[in-house]
Parts: structure tokens; sequence; C-alpha cells
């Protein structure tokens, strides 16, 4: 991705927004929608199923859930989200999710247009976020209802699809279509900016941009917060104290691949960029190898491309969790040789599949079955690997180790009666040494090593955000400030009621970057920033525009 030089000054005056999203995904769609007027008030004819939550929001049901006290709603709830508000406002959407049950939200919303934030989302394609490239055959982890917005029923959009109880999920087509009719439905649009590289997000002082701006491009050589000039005995007040303002830069990508740049001011930035952007690598030898992806829809370009059919050598997929399992079954629904590794054991606690229903998720178990009954058996010493004929040997162990499982009925009940791929075949507790040019890779079990020739590889063992345009990537945001940020190992620390950095006033964060990786519970940031920002912006009497958002 082409970066602005920082030299660049696209505009002599950059307008100024009370509120920049960066990202335009499920999360900054849901945030956009809660800061554009829309407030959620306890339904007075609906009745929550947990007696102590229904009495507090009986106590003000004058008030929209926004203006309550979040942390007091909060206490007591649990859920499967780290962050109380998530768990809150997912509660009182799906009341009783977890257990099976589909009672209607306990929620109505109002429209109070004079308390409309004006905002801005900036986001790299149309409004849906990664959805969009997701491969569109596959069919969601959570059911289509838990994939939707506040105020618009997804079966509503979706001409009531309702497939049967093993398959009430949605594809990446139906939820991206939904997320884009919903900007629409709500009136949303003018807050939207589409096609948006955010290059450098750093914080400057109210009343001295024109000197930050200087001192940046005299001091600075990357984005993040400005150093520079908080050395020059200019203090950076907080948006509390009405003193910071954050300056966002980048371009547009227009027709004709043409870049045009920008620059803008904010009072609060949200980051709600997901965790897509960024695979983790293995670091093995050989990576870097063009027939070495790190997506699977490189794997369904080559499948749609016919570069792979039946006869080709195995593609080789690297990882236990449900991206690797979704590209085993695009593989094998495809009649295409499949070597599996992964580094766990299948009896491991923390596998994915231990923690998805049967019913709900067969073709996943599926592959967990396949992954258990048909592993690599016939084990070669290492010593083969320095005989020429190994490899050729082992090119064609899929098809030969593979024969069709005999399955018995207790297996057969156990599976939903499913049938498996014979050309599969699964290595636990094994380890990818290298990749080498010749199109082989060598992997390293127990007690051997084994060289296999291979088609491609996937590699596909997570993803990490990218957050380039902070200060040192942002990593000081995290909850330890000596990691990089992960969305499952190191979020960024957040205050548990605001959605605030800990760290950086003014800055927010969302979604997959403090732990929340689902739909269903990244509402709870957009709950509970609004609650924050209108609060405090309420406070400073500078609140609520209805003016339209000026952006390029």
């Amino acid at each position: 991705m082409p970066l602005l030089e920082e030299t660049t000054l696209p505009q002599e005056h950059p307008p100024t927004f009370p509120v920049v999203i960066i990202g335009n995904g499920p999360s900054g769609i849901c945030l956009s929608y809660l800061l554009s007027g829309h407030k959620p008030y306890l339904d007075t004819a609906a009745v929550h199923p947990n007696p102590i939550l229904y009495r507090k929001l009986q106590e003000t049901k004058h008030l929209s859930i926004t203006e309550q006290d979040l942390e007091y709603l909060s206490e007591g709830l649990e859920g499967r989200s780290r962050n109380p508000v998530a768990v809150l406002f997912d509660t009182l959407l799906h009341p009783n999710a977890d257990f099976g049950y589909e009672f209607p939200p306990v929620l109505q919303w109002r429209r109070d247009k004079k308390q409309h934030l004006p905002h801005l989302v900036l986001g790299r394609a149309t409004p849906g976020g990664a959805w969009h490239a997701m491969e569109g055959s596959m069919l969601t982890i959570s059911l289509g209802i838990w994939m939707e917005l506040p105020g618009v029923n997804y079966r509503d959009l979706t001409n009531g699809k309702h497939r049967d109880v093993t398959s009430d999920r949605a594809t990446p087509e139906e939820i991206s279509s939904y997320y884009r009719n919903f900007v629409k439905l709500k009136g949303l649009q003018k807050n939207f900016v589409d096609n948006i590289y955010v290059t450098s997000v750093q914080k400057l002082c109210r009343g001295h941009e024109a000197e930050g701006l200087e001192n940046r491009h005299s001091d600075q050589g990357d984005g993040g917060v400005g150093e520079g000039f908080e050395g020059n005995g200019v203090e950076c007040l907080n948006n509390g104290g009405g003193g910071a303002l954050w300056e966002v830069r980048g371009y547009q990508q227009v027709q004709n691949n043409t870049h045009v740049p920008f620059s803008l001011f904010a009072e609060n930035v949200v980051l709600a960029t997901g965790a897509s952007d960024s695979p983790v690598r293995l670091r093995a030898e050989g990576e870097d190898l063009p027939f070495v992806f790190h997506s699977i829809s490189d794997l369904g370009l080559a499948v749609s491309q016919r570069k792979l059919d039946m006869n080709s050598d195995p593609v080789l997929i690297v990882g236990a969790g449900l991206s690797a399992a979704d590209a085993v079954l695009c593989a094998c629904n495809s009649h295409i040789r499949v070597l599996h590794v992964f580094r766990k054991s299948v009896d491991d606690s923390d596998l994915i599949f231990k923690q998805l229903p049967k019913t709900l998720y067969p073709e996943y178990h599926k592959v967990y079955h396949m992954m258990c009954s048909q592993t690599y058996t016939n084990v070669a010493p290492s010593s083969a690997l320095n005989r020429p004929q190994a490899v050729s040997i082992a090119s064609s162990v899929c098809a030969k180790m593979c024969p069709k499982p005999q399955l018995s009925a207790g297996n057969m009940a156990g599976n939903g009666n499913v049938s498996l791929f014979p050309d599969y075949t699964s290595f636990p507790e094994h380890c990818l040494v290298s990749f080498q040019s010749d199109m082989k890779c060598l992997l390293q079990g127990n007690n051997s090593l084994k060289a296999f020739k291979i088609s491609m590889a996937l590699v596909l063992i997570g993803a990490n955000p990218n957050l380039f345009f902070l200060k040192g990537q942002g990593q000081y945001l995290g909850q330890d400030p000596t990691k990089p940020i992960s969305c499952t190992q190191n979020p960024i620390d957040i205050h548990p009621y605001t959605f605030e950095c800990t760290k950086e006033p003014g800055l927010f964060a969302m979604g997959p970057l403090v732990g929340d990786n689902f739909v269903r519970f990244l509402k709870g940031g957009a709950l509970g920033i609004a609650s924050c920002l209108l609060k405090r912006l309420k406070k400073k009497g500078t609140l609520i525009s209805n003016g339209g958002n000026n952006f390029i």
C-alpha cells in the first residue's frame, strides 16, 4: 500500500470532527448508528428473564441505556466476553442466547435528531469491512440473527431465509449485503467515506496545529503521538479538558487508481479496524516462496482458475482453527488432496471444535473427526530424507494412505452420519520446519522428519491487527506494552465501561482489538463509546449539529 510522503499537506485548513472512526465493518457501522441519534430504551412491554437486571432497568426506564450507569447495569452479568458492557448489550439484544433461546430484544429504539453527534467513518471498501473479502460459500460461525445490528432484523433483509436448526447460519455474501443495506436503510451514508487508507494518526494540541505540523515534519518520521512538540514545552491536554486534537492523514483511492491525499482533525478517534489485516507467520525457512499463502481466498482462486485438481500434488494446510478447517473443506469438496499439519494434540481441550455444538456445526465436526481418525501413521525414518526417492514416494502418500474410512455404527451416530474425505491426512503434533524452492516441505514430528512434495501451502494460524499508522504500531496501547497487539494474547488496554484507551485519552478501541471477535459482542463497544462521548460532549456544551460532513 503506497503511503503519503510526510511532507505532503493536502489541505491548508483541514476540517475538524468530534469523532473519527477508522474501520467500516460492523463495529464502525453500529457506532455510527448510535452516534446518529438512535437511542435504546427499555421496551415497557418486554420482561427480561434476568430478574435482577430487569429490576435495574425499570428503575430508570425513562432514560435511554446510553444515559444510564453501564457499570451498575453490567454488575453480576456473565457471558462469553471479557468486556462487561459487551455482555450487557448482548443480553439486552439476545436474552439467554447462550442457553439456546431466541427471545426478542427487550429494547426499543427511538431517533432523536437533536442527539446526532457529527462523525466520520473511514473504510477501505464499502461498509461491511472484511466481510466483503471472505469466501462466499462458507457459513458464519454465529447464527445469522447474532450477526445483525440494532434496529434492523437480519431475516427481514434476507427474505425471511431460515434454513433449519443445523444451518441457520449465514454466508459472508449475505452478511456483507446486510451491512451495506443497513447503512442505506438507516440513512447513515453521509457519515461514511469509502476507499480510504489511513496512513498516520497522531495527537496535536489545540491552538498549536500549525506549529505541531511543522514540528512533526522536522522531528518525526512515522505516525503516532507527537512527542516532538510535547518536548518543546507545549502541554497536550486530554479531551476531557478540551485540549487535544488528533490529526488523521491518508489518501482516498478514486477512479483510475488515483490517490487523493487528505488530512483532518478529530477530537476523538475510534479504532475499529478488526484483526484480519496481518496474518500470523510461522517464521519458517522459505515462507516467502511464491507457493506459500496466508489466506484461504488464495486457495479458492487456485480452484476457480483450475490450477488445482484431483491429480495435483497435495495442498498443505497449517493450522488447527476454523480458517484451516474451512480450507480443508474447500479443498476436499473440490477433490484436492490435503496434508493437514497442526501443533496441538487432537485431544487438546483448547481446540475450537470442542466448543462448538455438533448439531449447529456438523461440517467442523466432520473435519475434527478426520483430524482424529485419518492421521499419518506410516512414519518414515529421518534417514530416508537422504534418499532421492523418499520425496517422490511421499508426494503420493495422501492417496495411498487414505483409503475410505470404515465407520462403525457408533462413529456414524456421533458424527452426524456424514461421509468423510478419503484424500486427507492429518499430522497432529507436527511443526513445519521449512519450505523448499522445489515445492517440497519438511515436517517435524515427535521423533522424525518427513518431506513431501506439495502443490501449494496455506499457513492459517491466525491474524493480528495492523496498526502501522500509530506510533510503534500501537504496541504501547496493549495490556502488555512490551508485546505486539494481539486480539487473543495482548488486546488494547481499555477502560471497561467507556472503551477509552487507558494510555491515551481521546483514543478508543472496539471489536477484535479489545478481544471481542464475534459481532454479538463487538456491539457492546459501540454502546460504551457512544455513552461516553454523548455524556462528555453534552457536558462540554458542544454536542449536536445537523450539518453535513464535509470531507474531501
